[in-house]
């Protein structure tokens, strides 16, 4: 008899009473399976089969959470295996990988839409299916302790902290699948990447006059001619466009939206989003929640405090030579954002901080600094004014509405120029007095 598990994949869970009859037949069926203490494996999405519940509270759990995907054919729970069952299991019920640390990974992200009906957002068991693929199965034959996705992130991991080029990657996974035929690898960098995208976090390229004065993006992002200074989008050869269209320049942009989400869909940092609000200290200034200037912000905004769980941003940018070559004038502007809710331990760590823009040269912006912003202010009002849907890990049934404010920047001197758009030297050079600040000639230069 055929098992009806179309209700597994619907979305709206609280309003669909197919969902509900679905899961009542599951339960039905699952009963009769429980161990000698009452307890089964928990198909849902956030248990993945690896934790176990008793019986009443594995409603609530599927309820909430979702049913797991990839869990097709259900050999914990009363469903007869078939000669490819193997085949057709998520890792956790499948036996393999069981102590992976990729699936920690996946259930972080899958948490994202866990809940979709409540945040809105688009969830699909098509989207990570090439991921559960990889993590099903093994690296190579007789190899349990590695699965082929965890293998692939830590060989990525290990080209970005020793620089490798994309050739010397795909070089070396020739020699990979030379040596060990039937590893079960990508073939390609470019392979790898296409799989890596799809547990979010990406980016968007952004094409940019080459005069610095527009972005080809939206209401632009159809045009082939700069609407300021009428300049061509694409480099031309001879006058002509050539077969490729190449752009002048192009912004990389990443956005910020998804990075928050993950800090809350992820329960160990999640908590520590909370810490800027139990942890003040009055006496000593450890960390900015400590000084006036988020006091007073508290105070103009009191809607935006009342909810601590919405994020404080900070931001620094500067220009710098990535090709270490000092003869070569070359300036490339990083734009960086830290999260202030975290422990100062925590917040300006590496890992921690959200590269948000990547300014490409040869020059640096200068005074059209605003335009290369634009994406990033666009987002952060949007935070501001809106929100964004978001799952605290932390908490049962956590979604909430998560707004975002930019206290400060963080830069020298000649980059707050940029910034603020105020002239750092001259007649009027400091940015906080403005046409009231006191200058003296000295010697034929202005102090």
């Amino acid at each position: 008899m055929t098992i009806d598990k179309s209700w597994t994949t619907i979305r709206r869970r609280s309003s669909s009473n197919e969902f509900w009859n679905g899961l009542q037949h599951f339960l039905q069926m699952a009963k009769l399976f429980v161990n000698d203490r009452g307890f089964i494996k928990s198909p849902c999405r956030r248990c993945l089969n690896n934790a176990s519940h008793q019986l009443e509270d594995l409603e609530s759990h599927i309820f909430r959470n979702g049913f797991m995907f990839g869990y097709n054919q259900w050999i914990h729970h009363g469903e007869p295996v078939t000669a490819n069952a193997g085949t057709t299991v998520a890792g956790p019920s499948g036996g393999i990988h069981e102590r992976d640390e990729m699936f920690d990974v996946l259930d972080d992200i899958i948490s994202e839409d866990a809940d979709g009906d409540a945040v809105g957002g688009p969830s699909s068991s098509e989207q990570y299916d090439n991921l559960f693929a990889a993590l099903r199965s093994e690296l190579y034959p007789g190899v349990s302790s590695f699965s082929s996705l965890n293998f692939l992130v830590k060989l990525m991991h290990l080209k970005v902290l020793n620089k490798w080029t994309n050739k010397s990657f795909d070089e070396l996974l020739k020699l990979l699948k030379l040596t060990f035929p039937k590893i079960d690898l990508v073939e390609s960098h470019y392979e790898a990447k296409r799989l890596m995208t799809k547990m979010g976090l990406g980016y968007s390229s952004i094409h940019v006059c080459k005069n610095d004065c527009a972005l080809f993006w939206k209401e632009n992002s159809l045009k082939d001619i700069c609407p300021v200074c009428s300049e061509s989008r694409w480099k031309l050869q001879s006058g002509k466009r050539s077969g490729k269209n190449v752009p002048h320049k192009v912004l990389r942009y990443f956005p910020v939206g998804p990075r928050l989400k993950r800090l809350f869909a992820t329960s160990k940092t999640a908590k520590l989003m909370w810490w800027h609000s139990t942890s003040k200290d009055n006496d000593v200034m450890r960390h900015p929640v400590d000084g006036k200037s988020w006091q007073e912000f508290d105070k103009r905004h009191p809607q935006f405090a009342s909810d601590v769980r919405n994020v404080r941003l900070g931001l620094a940018a500067d220009g710098f030579n990535p090709f270490g070559n000092m003869s070569l004038s070359y300036s490339m502007w990083p734009v960086v954002l830290t999260t202030y809710n975290l422990p100062p331990w925590i917040c300006m760590k590496a890992e921690y901080l959200m590269l948000s823009l990547l300014i490409p040269g040869p020059h640096s912006p200068g005074k059209d600094m605003d335009v290369f912003l634009r994406p990033l202010i666009d987002e952060l009002n949007e935070f501001w004014v809106h929100g964004l849907e978001t799952r605290d890990a932390a908490y049962e049934n956590g979604v909430f509405r998560m707004r975002a404010a930019l206290l400060w920047t963080v830069n020298d001197f000649p980059a707050r120029s940029s910034l603020s758009g105020w002239s750092g030297q001259g007649y009027r050079a400091c940015p906080t007095c403005n046409e009231d600040t006191p200058f003296m000639r000295v010697i034929r230069k202005m102090a």
